[in-house]
């Protein structure tokens, strides 16, 4: 039987959906260029089913051990396959599984996790996607790199760890406008050539894709509210 909930959860995939393409054309760009990850976090596999059912194919999760917990099974059920993308922290003890578990690794901030990732990537013999994490913020609470320490960083990442970085991921603070930070995220992507950028979430991906998401990560716009 269908609940009401998995019916919603359709309804909102497909309305997200329509405007991501929408905000796409509005931009000039391709819908297609735009990758909807729908943020799955703390959400129950019955929830995340008839998502997946509904044709969706690129999730997010926060933790590792939560994700390591459900996808497996997700997957194997899966009429098709399922990129995962961890979105949260990463614990350098948790590196190995990360890397085994997930398809992109958004979350890379420090040389210790930079380290622990490519001794990961070589026990595995698997290379998922890994975006760097910039705190364009400067928020003390917060994880990721300072702007002005991106470059050198990225970097370190390529030249010492020997990591091939394919993008940034940004969590603008919540009492900002988000839009000089999206513009910021894009400018130090632009100027060391990477492709993807990670970056607007339910209240502002629309926007995100104006100036320039690859990759936006809407949760509680497609699930509800945890």
């Amino acid at each position: 039987m269908v609940t009401s909930s998995e019916t919603n959860a359709v309804e909102r995939l497909a309305s997200v959906r329509a405007r991501i393409a929408r905000a796409a054309e509005d931009a000039g760009r391709s819908a297609d260029a735009v990758t909807l990850v729908a943020v799955s976090k703390t959400f129950e596999a019955a929830a995340i089913q008839p998502v997946i059912d509904a044709g969706q194919r690129v999730f997010g999760e926060n933790r590792v051990q939560e994700a390591k917990a459900k996808w497996p099974a997700l997957r194997q059920t899966s009429p098709g396959p399922i990129e995962l993308h961890l979105i949260g922290p990463l614990q350098s003890n948790k590196s190995l599984d990360a890397v085994q578990l997930f398809d992109v690794i958004e979350t890379v901030d420090r040389v210790k996790i930079a380290e622990a990732l490519a001794e990961a990537i070589v026990k595995a013999g698997r290379t998922p996607r890994l975006y760097v994490q910039v705190n364009t913020g400067a928020e003390p609470q917060k994880a990721g790199v300072l702007p002005e320490d991106a470059d050198a960083f990225l970097a370190e990442c390529r030249d010492r760890c020997g990591l091939a970085i394919s993008g940034l991921m940004c969590i603008p603070p919540v009492e900002e406008m988000v839009s000089p930070h999206f513009a910021l995220l894009a400018k130090i992507a632009a100027r060391n050539g990477l492709p993807h950028l990670s970056m607007g979430m339910s209240a502002d991906f629309e926007l995100a894709i104006q100036l320039g998401a690859t990759h936006v990560r809407v949760g509680s716009a497609i699930f509800g509210h945890r």
